[in-house]
Formats: structure tokens, C-alpha cells, sequence
């Protein structure tokens, strides 16, 4: 199931499932009891939103050994955690905008797991479950800002720095998916999950050794190899297999 968050003329924004090229309104809650309701309209006629509204974003450093090496740092022995602002995040077709007291902002892709509901303390084997699906997400960092500072809150937190979707994709396995992000059509990262050096079940669970999760948040896997900059003016795409493309433009 594909499950969209979209916004009609003069209204506010709603859930609805994707069915060949249409979208469908959903009667119940999205992170519980969900149904089809009634036919909203085709999806290229829609705006889509980022697919969900996350209270918190959760994040994850040099979760590829490839991205650590290329940052010259040590493989780590657990996962790095830290935190973007809800505010942070954009939808598919949103731009990203490029912060004047910033000279080098870099894109990097990600596979993004999406909470369905509330998790606590839970354990590796139990955390798939925990889980609504999946989309795509790019941790768009001020690199600059981030290597002055020496942590990472300001390069990483500004507003539109967390495009999400273009849907959230359910019963989908996150173990060996090909991940890519393009810039202005030229392959800029190309990986696949399988090299995560934690998998989606672990990262959730150690993050939910430190906070609850919320139905809507998200966790942010990791990038893999290649990441680079960004112009003003630059489209860039994150693909993942099986979820689809999240494309967004530089301002």
C-alpha cells in the first residue's frame, strides 16, 4: 500500500492510499484501523505533502562505511544518533532553501522508516512491527556550519533541510533495497541498504532505548557513499526501490 499525504484547492492537508494512478481518501486512522474511502482524485491532479507530520526526526551518522570513510572517520561502534527539527521538513516538490550564512550544502539520500505506533524499549526482533513503512528522505546538511560548530543541530536544522516522501510505502522489506540520489540527472549516490552498518531493526531499537516514538515519526538510516554539493538552482532526486522518487529544487 502506498499512503500519501495530499492537499486540494483551498483545503487542508489529508491522507489518502494510492490505486493504480488514482487516490482514495482513508476513512479510519492511517496508523491504525485504515480503509479505502471514496475516490479523491487522479494523483497527478493533487499536491502531495510530505507523507506524514513526525514530532520528531530522528536521524543517524555514518550509518555506511563507505560515507565514513569518505568523511575520514572511524566505522562506529553503535549508532550515532541526533535530531532535525520538525520544521525541518518539506514534501515532494518543495524547495529547499539554500541559507545565506551558508556556503557548501551538501544533499544526502535516505531510506526513512516510518513509526505506525507508539514504541518503547523495543527489542530487534520485535521492531519491524513497530513500523507504518517507508519512504525517502534527504538530510540536506550545511557542511560548513557543521564542521564550525563541531555538532551538528544548527548545519543540519534549518527549515526545508528534511524533504520527505513521496508516499509512505507498507509491507516493504528495508534489508536490500537500491538507494540513489541524482543532481540535475547525474548520479551523484548510488548503494544499496544491505551495506547499512546497522539495519533499520536495530537503529529502531536503540533509539527507543532513549525516547518513545511517536506514530509519525521517522527515522532517518544513514547515507551512503558520494554525498556533494548543492547549487542554488539544482533539482535533485532521491530514489529508493520499491518507494519511488522524492525530488525537490534548490532556491
Amino acid at each position: 500500500m502506498r499512503i500519501v499525504r495530499f492537499v486540494e484547492k483551498g483545503g487542508e492537508g489529508r491522507y489518502g492510499v494510492i490505486e493504480g494512478d488514482d487516490v482514495y481518501a482513508v476513512e479510519g486512522e492511517v496508523f491504525g484501523d485504515l480503509n479505502r474511502g471514496e475516490r479523491v482524485g487522479a494523483l497527478s491532479e493533487l499536491r502531495l505533502l510530505a507523507p506524514c507530520q513526525p514530532t520528531k526526526v530522528v536521524a543517524v551518522g555514518l550509518n555506511y562505511a563507505a560515507h565514513a570513510a569518505e568523511s575520514q572517520k572511524e566505522v562506529p561502534a553503535e549508532p550515532i544518533l541526533f535530531l532535525k527539527p520538525p520544521s525541518a521538513v518539506i514534501g515532494p516538490g518543495e524547495k529547499i532553501v539554500y541559507p545565506a550564512i551558508s556556503q557548501w550544502v551538501d544533499h544526502e539520500a535516505e531510506l526513512v522508516a516510518v513509526v505506525g505506533r507508539r514504541a518503547r524499549n523495543v527489542a530487534a526482533g520485535e521492531a519491524l512491527d513497530y513500523l507504518l513503512g517507508y519512504t525517502c528522505g534527504n538530510d540536506v546538511s550545511a557542511r560548513d556550519l557543521q564542521r564550525r560548530d563541531g555538532q551538528w543541530a544548527r548545519g543540519k536544522g534549518f527549515d526545508t533541510f528534511c524533504p520527505l516522501g513521496p508516499w509512505i510505502v507498507t509491507d516493504l522489506e528495508p534489508g536490500d533495497l537500491s538507494i540513489a540520489c541524482r543532481v540535475n540527472g547525474q548520479v551523484r549516490q548510488e548503494s544499496r541498504t544491505s551495506h547499512m552498518v546497522f539495519s533499520v531493526a536495530e537503529l529502531v531499537a536503540h533509539v527507543t532505548q532513549v525516547m518513545t516514538l511517536e506514530p509519525g515519526d521517522v527515522i532517518l538510516t544513514g547515507t551512503p557513499a558520494g554525498i556533494g554539493p548543492l547549487q542554488r538552482g539544482d533539482r535533485v532526486e532521491v530514489e529508493i526501490e520499491g518507494v519511488g522518487v522524492l525530488e525537490n529544487r534548490v532556491v
